[in-house]
């Protein structure tokens, strides 16, 4: 049984009927813990993103009670409120990606970063747009998904300045949700899009969309890997100090859960139903991309790569976030 949280408000009508469902079991999950004698990890998750995916695989397998505690997950409609309930300690973690994990920490706001995904996002145009580069981007309408802060568009304009373009000054630069974007490509109001990896799957599947590149490329342009797991499962310094052994067992239950993900196709079928793929294609190219995101365990090695990625990336040398905020299993 899912153990999974839904609001009504935040799904589309097409969806009720699941968030209905959901939203019954609401106070038979919300006891179940105190029944079964375990602790709750809760989790604030976007609806559309692709982190609960895993977690309701962890849950419809039971990972989280074979490794002794019950996961509890809240979804919101966008990533500001995922924020707020962290940061409001509403819930013990949220997923979010290393950048906004940096701002923090320059705010005195301590979080640990527990690796999720090395996926970035894709700068994505028409299938007959004659962009290939970044030189071809000057002049053009650029939506942008997660705002100006947004990982992807800060690595793009940072590698574009090395070539002498300054994308923000030369574009039409427009922030959006990553549905309307993509709606605004399609229909030709946009010339190109950087945007989440699974709404640039989406589009090349329903050929609507042509890559033009993974923007973890990017990386390698810095003189950096390129499988930095940039998105992660984030929780409070101070939580994470008292619930050291929670939090190594939610770790041990995710590295299972992708394992599963990526050694058995039949393991997608109870997570098929989150993902809203209107036919196999799509939902082949959603479950492929999630699995090539999937990251390996931190060493000093990646530790010190993501440091010098913040450092490229505009966060003050001298307060970059220490080794002992990125969380690595064992001992």
């Amino acid at each position: 049984m899912f153990r999974y949280f839904y609001s009504l408000r935040l799904l589309p009508y097409k969806h009720t009927s699941v968030g209905l469902f959901f939203a019954l079991l609401i106070g038979l999950c919300s006891s179940s813990a105190a029944a079964e004698g375990l602790p709750t990890l809760s989790l604030s998750v976007l609806q559309y993103g692709t982190a609960h995916w895993e977690l309701a695989h962890v849950q419809r397998r039971g990972l989280d009670r074979d490794q002794g505690f019950l996961l509890e997950l809240r979804p919101v409609a966008n990533l500001p409120a995922s924020r707020l309930a962290l940061t409001g300690a509403s819930v013990d973690g949220a997923v979010a990606d290393l950048l906004w994990v940096q701002s923090r920490y320059e705010s005195d706001a301590h979080l640990v970063f527990v690796p999720f995904s090395t996926r970035i996002g894709e700068l994505v145009v028409a299938p007959d747009s004659d962009i290939v580069g970044f030189g071809d981007l000057v002049g053009k309408r650029i939506g942008v998904a997660g705002g100006p802060d947004s990982k992807g568009w800060i690595l793009m304009q940072r590698v574009a300045a090395d070539q002498g373009i300054d994308l923000a000054a030369s574009n039409q630069i427009q922030y959006g949700a990553p549905p309307l974007l993509s709606e605004a490509l399609k229909r030709g109001r946009l010339d190109a899009v950087v945007t989440y990896w699974h709404f640039a799957a989406r589009l090349q599947a329903e050929g609507a969309g042509r890559s033009v590149m993974p923007l973890a490329s990017l990386l390698a342009e810095l003189s950096l890997e390129q499988n930095l797991p940039v998105l992660g499962y984030v929780f409070r310094a101070d939580w994470s100090a008292e619930h050291r052994d929670l939090l190594a067992r939610f770790a041990s239950a995710i590295r299972q859960a992708k394992a599963e993900l990526a050694a058995d196709p039949a393991a997608w079928d109870g997570v098929r139903a989150l993902m809203r793929a209107p036919d196999d294609r799509v939902y082949q190219a959603l479950r492929n991309g999630f699995i090539a995101g999937t990251p390996g365990p931190l060493d000093d090695r990646r530790i010190a790569s993501l440091r010098q990625l913040l450092a490229l990336t505009g966060a003050d040398r001298e307060r970059i976030m220490p080794p002992s905020l990125f969380y690595r299993e064992g001992p």
